[in-house]
């Protein structure tokens, strides 16, 4: 009997794949299924490659990413260019470097309907001069410039109005070996105004020649640089406008001149000084600067419009909580009332939300591979899911957090209850999470603790990076199991915190749903799909 019961489509080792089932090996030895090639450039273009997975170094990681996007620019490039459009646009993502990336490769590698559409939607990814310098480097991989190329940057140039250049050209001035004189002497845009002309000739020569009040701020960032004492720096800063990086560094440590620079800041900005000014003495407690800033951090409608993401948030979050930066000597003692208004701004940077009613599992996989990085950042999937699973808790009533790994961890059989809650700061839940024991990974281990302990479920949302391979049973299986002995329809959702290829959702099952970790659309996304 044992011989035939171990060919089974109800029960079957993750080592191996389901019977009739289209399933692939994972990195780690197991098997789940793939992703389609539209999924995965989604997972892309909101987690990048930068810093690999446990599993897969970065640049083999970029490698089978970029695969996957000539594959979807081959197949429907024009769509390619949609997508990243909207992805970048409405801010989803943490970073846009992977935009850009895809980007380029559709400029130089589609066909001629989608290279158009990347030429329509190039001054929409790329709104800045560090966004320019990315692509141009980018473009340079997949080919040279061309006159579609040299249409396209010149464009940028040339429709931008002249203020809001003179200002790009003075703050974002070089990058990834690029400057704007490299990218004028190839693009040779012929300017639009007598302005644009100015500020070419300024960006070529070096010599301003025209008095033009849209120029007034290349005027006050050379003043700033023959200053000779901050007074002179902070009349600039308040009178133009300058900031951080119009600055000479040499005035960079005067409370006087972030004070000056603070009034106007950007949020996305603020938060990431948030340590230097707290190490220069500007933002102490009881400060006016803290109230300022602490002002900022908690107004909904700003963060909305400043279209800062909650990644973002996080790391800064945990990088001013530690009192040190990530590389260097800066350090500061962190401001509590700062830290408090970090975590609210956090929650504000996601889309309303409204509970669904559901009786909801979040379930974290903390097993050893979830200690990699997400997007490269100082910050591991393991302790960013357990932000992102918050998110959901703190709309709705009717939840438990578990987490998961494999083998003995957690009293023996893999899963614990995890006490955390969105009533604690984040980064209590940040130290609570990345303090934890690791092993394998199983991820059907949520659904198979909700069937022995009866636990009505309506969804488990698992936030996981796929690579299950420990359990003797697939977690589509489990969850089946699962649904036949509580007679609950009960849903999967499926986290990915990585952008591999793989899932633990069965595609042919319209209850189970993947959706990618920190776009910041995923909430909503998750609660219709419960609803």
């Amino acid at each position: 009997m044992k011989t035939y019961q171990s060919f089974s489509t109800r029960k079957t080792s993750q080592q191996e794949p389901i019977p009739g089932k289209n399933m692939v090996r994972n990195n780690a030895d197991g098997f789940a299924f793939a992703v389609d090639e539209w999924t995965r450039l989604d997972r892309f273009l909101v987690l990048g490659s930068e810093g690999g997975t446990y599993y897969i170094k970065e640049r083999e990681l970029t490698k089978h990413n970029a695969e996957n996007v000539l594959k979807c620019i081959e197949f429907d490039g024009v769509r390619v260019v949609k997508r990243i459009e909207e992805i970048s646009v409405s801010g989803r993502a943490p970073k846009n470097d992977p935009a850009l990336f895809a980007l380029a490769m559709a400029f130089k590698l589609g066909g001629r309907a989608t290279r158009q559409a990347a030429a329509k939607t190039f001054p929409k990814v790329a709104r800045i001069g560090t966004h320019l310098f990315h692509f141009v480097a980018f473009a340079e991989q997949f080919g040279g410039w061309g006159r579609l190329t040299r249409e396209t940057i010149a464009n940028w140039y040339n429709d931008m109005k002249p203020g809001k250049l003179a200002y790009q050209v003075v703050k974002y001035q070089q990058r990834d070996g690029w400057s704007h004189r490299d990218v004028l002497r190839l693009a040779h845009p012929n300017p639009a105004s007598e302005t644009h002309n100015a500020i070419y000739h300024y960006v070529t020569k070096g010599t301003l020649q025209s008095g033009d009040e849209h120029l007034s701020i290349i005027s006050a960032f050379e003043q700033a640089k023959r200053a000779e004492n901050k007074d002179e720096i902070v009349k600039l800063i308040y009178h133009y406008g300058l900031t951080r990086e119009m600055v000479p560094t040499k005035w960079l440590n005067a409370p006087d001149v972030w004070e000056a620079l603070l009034e106007k800041m950007p949020l996305t900005a603020m938060i990431r000084n948030l340590g230097k000014m707290t190490n220069v003495e500007l933002l102490v407690p009881m400060s006016q600067a803290v109230l300022t800033v602490c002002s900022k951090l908690r107004d909904k409608e700003y963060i909305h419009k400043s279209r800062v993401h909650p990644l973002a948030v996080l790391v800064a979050l945990k990088i001013y909580q530690q009192g040190h930066g990530m590389r260097g000597s800066l350090t500061w003692t962190p401001v509590r009332q700062i830290v408090d208004s970090l975590d609210n701004t956090f929650y504000a940077a996601f889309d309303n939300v409204e509970s669904t009613g559901k009786r909801i599992m979040l379930a974290l996989d903390v097993s050893g591979s979830m200690v990699a990085p997400i997007s490269g950042m100082p910050l591991s999937c393991r302790e960013a899911s357990a932000a992102l699973a918050l998110t959901t808790a703190r709309t709705e009533q009717n939840y438990m957090f578990t987490m998961f790994s494999s083998g003995r961890v957690f009293g023996g059989n893999g899963l614990s209850p995890l006490d955390i809650s969105p009533r604690q700061r984040l980064d209590d839940v940040i130290k609570r999470i990345s303090g934890l024991p690791f092993g394998g990974t199983d991820c059907a281990l949520p659904m198979l603790y909700a069937a022995q302990n009866n636990l009505k479920i309506d969804t488990f949302v698992v936030y996981t990076d796929n690579e299950t391979w420990a359990g003797n049973i697939h977690p589509c299986q489990a969850l089946q199991m699962y649904r036949e002995r509580m007679s609950i329809p009960a849903k999967l959702v499926v986290v990915g915190m990585t952008s591999n290829g793989f899932s633990i959702a069965d595609p042919d099952d319209a209850g189970m749903l993947d959706v990618v970790g920190f776009d910041t659309a995923t909430p909503q996304v998750v609660a219709n799909f419960m609803k």
